[in-house]
C-alpha cells in the first residue's frame, strides 16, 4: 500500500476517530523501533526490557546480513520491533480487558495495519533506514548511553501516569491525534527502570 501525506479516508481505532497522515505513521513507526532497540539485552545490554541481541555487530546483524544481503537493515529493524510488540502484548494480555488497552506498540487495528503497511512499503523501497526515517539518527546511538535515551523520551514532554497491576497508565482520556498520543506513551518510559513500564492509555469505549 502506497501512503500519501494526506488524510486516511479509513477513521483509526481510538477513543475519537479522526484522519491520520503518513508522516505520522513514519514518527510511530521511528519511536517504536528506537525503543525497541533501546530495550534490548544481549551482547550489547542496554535496558535488557526484551531477551533479544538483534540490532548488534556480532548478534542480529551478522546472521541477518548473511541471509538478506539487500535488506538485512530493515529486517534487523523489524525483528527487534517484533521483540518489543511481543513483551509489550505479554503485559496487556495480564489485564482483564487488554482490547482496551492503547500502547506503544497497540494504537487499535486499523492504525497498526498501517504501520506494518508502511514498513513492509519501507522494507522494499532500496532506501537506507536513516534516509526513510531520518528520526532513527537522532533516537539510536553507536554507543548505548543511558542518559541520552532518557534525553530522547523527554523530548517528547511530559506524562502524569499511574500504577498498575500492567504498567503505567497515563491519566486522561487518550489524545485523538495520532501524534499527540505518540509523545504522551513515549514521555511515559520515564523514568526509566529494570523492567519495560508499558506505559498506556486505557479507553473507556
Amino acid at each position: 500500500m502506497i501512503l500519501k501525506d494526506e488524510p486516511n479516508e479509513d477513521a483509526p481505532d481510538g477513543p475519537d476517530r479522526v484522519p491520520i497522515l503518513s508522516s505520522e505513521i513514519d514518527l510511530v513507526l521511528t519511536a517504536q523501533i528506537v525503543v525497541a532497540w533501546a530495550g534490548e539485552s544481549g551482547e550489547d545490554k542496554r535496558l535488557g526490557w526484551w531477551r533479544s541481541d538483534l540490532m548488534s555487530e556480532f548478534g542480529g546483524e551478522d546472521l541477518l546480513r548473511r541471509l538478506l544481503p539487500r535488506t538485512w537493515r530493515w529486517a534487523v529493524l523489524q525483528s527487534v520491533r517484533e521483540a518489543a510488540r511481543l513483551k509489550d502484548a505479554e503485559l496487556r494480555q495480564q489485564n482483564h480487558d487488554p482490547d482496551h488497552i492503547f500502547s506503544l506498540y497497540n494504537f487499535g487495528f486499523a492504525v497498526d495495519e498501517r504501520i506494518d503497511d508502511r514498513l513492509q512499503e519501507l522494507k522494499g523501497s532500496g532506501r537506507l533506514p536513516e534516509e526513510a526515517l531520518p528520526g532513527l539518527v537522532d533516537g539510536i546511538e553507536d554507543s548505548w548511553n543511558a542518559q541520552r535515551f532518557l534525553d530522547w523520551v523527554s523530548g517528547h514532554g511530559e506524562a502524569r501516569t499511574t500504577v498498575t497491576a500492567v504498567g503505567r497508565r497515563i491519566q486522561g482520556t487518550p489524545p485523538a491525534n495520532l501524534d499527540q498520543r505518540l509523545r504522551s506513551l513515549v514521555a511515559g518510559l520515564a523514568p526509566l527502570v529494570e523492567e519495560y513500564p508499558l506505559p498506556h492509555f486505557r479507553s473507556t469505549q
